[in-house]
């Protein structure tokens, strides 16, 4: 049976090291992180992923500033806001709850961020640093996605890497992650040919797609790596219940590690927020940022930042 990589527990530990660097920053440097989410709507699932961010934030004893709009809020006054928010000294990452409404550009809303605070990364300049191999902020799904590899594998050179999806937010950032650790990067998309095929040759597979089960066990390579990204919500003997983009049972007998639906990847995702927001602050007040910080949150085990 694979290795169940606990994300859950993972990102605990990682937001409890971020809250004592927090901590640290508030005492010498007297200066407090502030996280800024602005939600646009009433969609049940965003409001509860907003909420969600801003309780982690006040537990990592960051300052949270909430914003939440009308469905129909006019762009110019979003991008208001934003700008605002980009003057605002005690707002050091700003986030924006995707998706918007059809009046409202996404892209432009996007490139209206200052891109030292952006902390999703969506931001073109942070984006470009991040497919050349510079230092920008990184999306923060991709970001715990490598976290939990790397915490698992160590050393991934020469590894081959599948990446499922070609999305912006998760499958091209996760591929420039994984370039970045010497992998043999493969994305494969709609319009791959023999799906099942490149999924047999990956050491990882990152499944970012959105397709409820749609990889099963006897497509993976033998002790194969297995990062589940997708959170699908299906009805299954009378019960609503999520599942992954991979069939988690079949896949337990064949994988040597993976990641479970729920449980997995999304808590490492909220965590990677924080450490993006303790890290905009660091920058904007020419700060050192704290190394080792994932050796610390790690605690005894073996890890590898």
């Amino acid at each position: 049976m694979a290795h169940i990589i606990d994300g859950k527990t993972y990102a605990t530990r990682l937001r409890e090291e971020i809250g004592r660097q927090v901590r640290k920053l508030r005492e010498h440097d007297l200066v407090t992180p502030g996280l800024a989410v602005i939600l646009v709507g009433e969609d049940p699932a965003s409001q509860i992923y907003v909420r969600n961010k801003a309780n982690q934030a006040r537990e990592a004893e960051m300052a949270s500033f909430e914003y939440r709009l009308a469905y129909s809020v006019p762009q110019a006054q979003l991008l208001d806001l934003i700008e605002r928010l980009n003057q605002d000294p005690a707002v050091h990452g700003i986030l924006v709850q995707l998706p918007l409404p059809p009046q409202v550009d996404t892209e432009r809303v996007i490139n209206a961020i200052r891109p030292d605070k952006d902390i999703d990364g969506f931001h073109p300049i942070n984006v470009g640093k991040l497919g050349t191999g510079g230092k920008g902020i990184v999306p923060c799904t991709p970001l715990g996605c490598l976290m939990l590899l790397k915490h698992h594998l160590g050393d991934m050179s020469g590894l081959h890497a599948l990446v499922l999806g070609r999305s912006n937010i998760v499958g091209k950032p996760m591929a420039s992650l994984l370039l970045n650790e010497n992998c043999t990067v493969t994305i494969a998309h709609s319009r791959t040919l023999d799906l099942q095929a490149e999924c047999r040759r990956a050491d990882i597979l990152v499944a970012a797609v959105g397709r409820a089960r749609l990889v099963p066990g006897q497509w993976l390579k033998p002790g194969a790596t297995v990062i589940d990204v997708g959170i699908n919500r299906i009805e299954e003997d009378g019960k609503t219940r999520l599942v992954g983009d991979v069939d988690f049972a079949s896949a337990c007998a064949v994988a040597g590690a993976i990641t479970p639906v729920p449980g997995g990847v999304g808590p490492m995702t909220i965590a990677c927020l924080l450490l993006n927001t303790l890290e905009a602050t660091c920058r904007q007040h020419a700060i050192a940022f704290p190394a080792g910080i994932m050796q610390s949150a790690w605690g005894n085990e073996a890890c590898l930042d």
